[in-house]
C-alpha cells in the first residue's frame, strides 16, 4: 500500500478501519443512549454484544442466510435486555449491579454455546463498494463499506428525530428525567423503562452480529475486546444524543484502526502499542467527563450516576 499511496495509506486505511471498526460502537451507543434517556443504564451489554455475535453466526452458518442471523442476533439482544429491565423493577434492585451480571451471563452462555461454531463458516453480510470510481485498491478496500453501518447511521438519525418529535420520545424523556412527573402524567415507568432497555438490547445483539458476521468476520471467545462497556463511556462523551455518536463511534473506530493502519504500511515495531488507543481513548474521555459540572451535562435525571 504505502509503495502506491506514500503516507497517503495512513490516512485512508484509518478512514477505511474506522468506518469498519465503529459500526459495533454505534450500535451499542445508540442502544444505551435509547436505555438510558429511560433512566436506566445497561452495562450487561457487553455481554449482550458477544451473545449477539455467537448467536448470529451461529443461525446465519445455520440457514444460510447472514441476515436471518442477524435478525435473530437482535432477538437475542432484546431478550437480553428484557430479562435486565424485569429484574431491574423490582424494589431495591441496583442497576449497576444487575448490568454486570447479565454481562457474565451473555459472555458466560456465548462461550457454552459457541464451542461448536469456532471452527465452520458463515457467510458474511453483503457491503456496497464506494470506492468503485478509484482505480487503487486500497483505497476501494478502504470504501467498501458494510450495509449496517449505513442502517446505524439512518437509525441515530431516526432516533434523534423520535426523542425530539414524537410522543414516545417525549414519554421516554420524561420517564427518564422524572418519575414522579411520570406518574403524575399516567405513565408507568417500569414497563417504559423495560421496554427501552429491550429494545436497547437488540441495538446491541445487531452490533454484535456485525463483528461475527463481517468484521472481523468469525466467531471467537474474544470478539468483542470490551467494545460493549466502552459503547458507555461513547455515550457519555456524546452527551446521549444519538447524531452525536456516529462522530463519537468514528472516533473510538479511528482509534480502534489506528495499529492495523501502521502495519500496513511496513512499521513493524511497536505498532501493537497502538492496538491500546481504544482503552486509552475511553480512560481519557471518563476523566474529562468526571468534572461535576460538566460530566453530567444532557445526563437523564433518573439515572443512576446522577444521584
Amino acid at each position: 500500500m504505502s509503495d502506491d499511496l506514500g503516507l497517503w495509506a495512513i490516512p485512508i486505511a484509518m478512514i477505511g478501519g474506522a468506518i469498519r471498526v465503529s459500526t459495533p460502537f454505534l450500535f451499542v451507543s445508540l442502544g444505551e443512549v435509547l436505555t438510558e434517556r429511560s433512566g436506566r443504564i445497561n452495562l450487561g451489554l457487553e455481554g449482550t454484544l458477544v451473545f449477539g455475535a455467537m448467536t448470529g453466526y451461529a443461525v446465519a452458518y445455520l440457514t444460510g442466510s447472514a441476515w436471518t442471523g442477524v435478525l435473530v442476533a437482535a432477538l437475542a439482544g432484546s431478550v437480553f435486555g428484557l430479562v435486565h429491565g424485569l429484574i431491574c423493577s423490582l424494589p431495591r434492585v441496583n442497576d449497576i449491579a444487575i448490568g454486570i451480571a447479565m454481562m457474565l451471563l451473555g459472555t458466560g452462555l456465548a462461550f457454552y454455546f459457541g464451542k461448536a461454531f469456532i471452527q465452520p463458516v458463515a457467510p458474511d453480510l453483503p457491503s456496497i463498494p464506494l470506492g468503485g470510481w478509484s482505480g487503487l485498491p486500497q483505497v476501494q478496500a478502504a470504501l467498501d463499506v458494510n450495509v449496517l453501518f449505513l442502517i446505524g447511521i439512518v437509525l441515530a438519525l431516526a432516533l434523534a428525530w423520535m426523542f425530539r418529535t414524537t410522543r414516545i420520545g417525549l414519554v421516554i424523556r420524561v420517564v427518564g428525567d422524572s418519575t414522579d412527573a411520570a406518574r403524575a402524567m399516567g405513565l408507568r415507568p417500569a414497563v417504559i423503562r423495560t421496554a427501552a432497555t429491550a429494545a436497547g438490547g437488540a441495538f446491541a445483539g445487531i452490533g454484535g452480529a456485525y463483528l461475527s458476521l463481517y468484521y472481523p468476520g468469525s466467531w471467537n471467545e474474544g470478539i468483542s475486546s470490551g467494545q460493549g462497556l466502552m459503547a458507555v463511556a461513547l455515550v457519555i462523551f456524546a452527551r446521549w444524543n444519538p447524531v452525536a455518536c456516529i462522530w463519537a463511534a468514528l472516533l473510538f473506530g479511528g482509534a480502534g484502526a489506528l495499529g492495523p493502519a501502521l502495519q500496513s504500511v511496513g512499521v513493524s515495531e511497536g505498532y501493537y502499542l497502538f492496538y491500546a488507543a481504544p482503552y486509552v481513548l475511553t480512560l481519557g474521555v471518563l476523566i474529562a467527563t468526571s468534572s461535576p459540572t460538566r460530566a453530567m451535562t444532557g445526563a437523564p435525571g433518573e439515572l443512576s450516576i446522577t444521584k
